[in-house]
């Protein structure tokens, strides 16, 4: 079995595209279609085995990194991840998302809307910053989910998160090819092909947006390095944008547009916030770098940390100059920032507002075709997709087979798709992720395997589910009581002495051994109630969304990738047996080239 498995890592060694059978389903299952058959006979308990076994933190930093057969070059410091979380943060969004939120929804409070998300996503990178530290891997949230909820969460969340940056990537592309039209005073259509034949929302052919994703696969692949340095230069052009906004907004100030602070009340700022949440998501491709860090314990709260206080400074002091340079109600919902300053008498500003996006989207392609790469290499090391997806090119040090295909996908999706049909497609999927790892880090301190007791286990179960539960029910009563009280006043109390219970009454079953999240377990229980608390003012078509893209997971998980994890866990497992009996005897087996070819 061991030989039959290793032929495949066999593939990961070879450089090139290879294209042989063994470079894509190179487990027992998959040799012969009787293998195949009983391989799905045994589904039931299979699946039971997965959701059961946890990964180790040694696994995933040492035996899965081995799978890529080349090692990630250590080339970042914590000042390239300050800048790749910048890059990757403040993209487009803010120019549009602000006016339009400030118009519709919350008026010049929607600084505090800012405020709110930018609270949540600050808790959330807490939570990833522990486990970036403690397991520096390309993996990001897929390896802390199978390391803490076991395979079957990590892939059903790797899953999502995987096509939230390929539909992202897509639409910021889309974006691109609008904010470039600006520039050049054409209409974004002049740049575009139509294809009567096609549908309306798919005839709209853009070769900008693939041309843009074809330099952005370049840059990915010729080194994480080269890659640092093209965002920190673009980045830096970006914040000097930022401040000529801030600066030239506060110049053109008028006090009288404060003067109506909250018209659409409390309800209008958290309204906002669930949207403005998504002006935020790019933070998590930062820890996907994590392996390629110097100093994981160092750099990597440092660069995400101090990335994400620059970025909610800039969103907050930039939404202030919107609305004090316009009443709320005449912001443009299209363009904010270059129709307030053509306003105010100052009509060349929307060349350099235009020039900041483009430069803004430009580092978002970036950093997250070099983060959703990462993710999908981690997730092909554990055979969850085909192995020749791991490979590690010798020379540049980068998942090139990954960053080819992910980018290929967000490049045909930007080609074809409307951007209206790619923003109803932005989704519950983010802050799903984000809550599945602040469980993670609870489940993480308070419960390992062996050590904690029955009775401590039992009790961290019961409050767990209380968090949840309490969370779920406050955004549910959110989402559908629109003047009502009393459900929070059940609610909110419920999650408090859940977490109360959690802190005195569960005694923490591991410290961590670099940097830890502090206050547990408030920051964690708060990011998991933040996070569902949001979810409750998503719209229907993203939940809807969610369902259908989970059930095709569900389908290829049962299909193939259950299948491929299961023979690779046992097959590693009986490696790791012979060698330890190998070692316990003082005998080198003949055969241990074979045996060790996955490590």
């Amino acid at each position: 079995m061991a030989a039959e498995h290793g032929g495949g890592d066999d593939g990961l060694r070879r450089r090139g595209c290879s294209c042989t059978k063994d470079d894509f389903l190179p487990e027992e299952s998959f040799q012969s279609m009787g293998n195949y058959l009983k391989a799905l006979k045994e589904t039931p308990s299979r699946f039971m085995d997965r959701i059961m076994t946890r990964s180790l933190d040694s696994d995933e930093i040492n035996e899965m990194k081995a799978r890529s057969g080349h090692e990630m070059k250590k080339t970042l410091t914590w000042w390239d991840l300050m800048w790749f979380g910048i890059g990757a943060v403040i993209g487009s969004g803010i120019f549009v998302l602000t006016g339009l939120e400030a118009r519709n929804a919350s008026g010049p409070a929607v600084v505090l809307s800012y405020v709110v998300s930018g609270v949540s996503a600050m808790l959330s990178v807490f939570c990833y910053t522990e486990f970036a530290v403690e397991i520096p891997v390309a993996g990001g949230s897929f390896a802390y989910l199978r390391v803490e909820l076991g395979d079957f969460m990590a892939f059903i969340a790797a899953g999502n998160i995987i096509l939230e940056y390929v539909v992202g990537g897509a639409a910021v592309a889309r974006s691109w090819t609008s904010y470039f039209a600006t520039l050049l005073n054409h209409k974004p259509e002049d740049f575009r092909i139509i294809a009567h034949s096609l549908g309306e929302d798919y005839s709209h052919l853009d070769p900008i947006a693939v041309g843009v994703c074809a330099i952005i696969c370049v840059l990915a692949v010729l080194g994480t390095k080269g890659s640092s340095r093209f965002n920190y230069i673009a980045s830096i052009i970006h914040m000097v944008v930022i401040l000529f906004v801030i600066i030239a907004g506060f110049t053109k100030a008028d006090v009288k547009n404060y003067s109506d602070f909250t018209p659409y009340g409390v309800r209008g700022v958290f309204k906002s916030a669930a949207v403005l949440f998504f002006a935020y998501i790019g933070f998590d491709a930062v820890s996907t770098m994590a392996e390629e860090t110097k100093n994981p314990g160092r750099d990597i709260p440092i660069g995400l940390v101090g990335s994400m206080v620059v970025t909610t400074v800039c969103y907050c002091l930039m939404a202030v100059a919107l609305c004090l340079m316009q009443p709320y109600q005449q912001i443009d919902p299209d363009a904010p920032f270059s129709v307030a300053f053509s306003a105010v008498g100052w009509d060349w500003a929307k060349y350099i507002v235009a020039f900041g996006a483009l430069k803004g989207m430009t580092t978002v392609l970036l950093v997250g075709a070099i983060g959703q790469a990462r993710y999908m290499t981690h997730i092909a090391r554990a055979h969850m997709m085909p192995p020749w997806l791991a490979q590690v090119n010798a020379k540049t040090g980068t998942p090139i087979n990954a960053t080819v295909v992910m980018l290929a996908a967000t490049a045909l999706i930007a080609f074809f798709t409307k951007l209206k049909i790619l923003a109803d497609l932005l989704s519950v999927s983010t802050l799903f992720i984000f809550m599945f790892v602040a469980v993670a880090l609870l489940v993480r301190r308070y419960y390992v395997t062996g050590e904690t007791s029955s009775r401590d286990r039992n009790k961290f179960l019961v409050l767990l589910g209380l968090i949840l539960a309490s969370s779920t029910a406050t955004g549910v009563y959110w989402a559908l009581e629109k003047e009502g009280w009393i459900g929070y006043c059940i609610t909110v109390p419920i999650w408090f002495l859940s977490t109360v219970g959690m802190k005195f009454l569960v005694p923490q079953a591991r410290a961590p051994k670099i940097w830890g999240v502090p206050l547990v377990p408030w920051l964690p229980s708060a990011s998991i109630a933040i996070n569902i608390f949001l979810l409750g003012s998503i719209d229907k078509k993203s939940f809807v969304r969610f369902a259908i893209w989970t059930g095709i997971l569900l389908v290829y998980y049962v299909l193939f990738g259950l299948h491929a994890t299961y023979d690779t866990a046992k097959a590693t497992l009986k490696e790791k047996l012979t060698l330890q009996k190998a070692e316990e005897g003082g005998v080198v087996a003949d055969n241990s080239g074979s045996a060790t070819v996955d490590h």
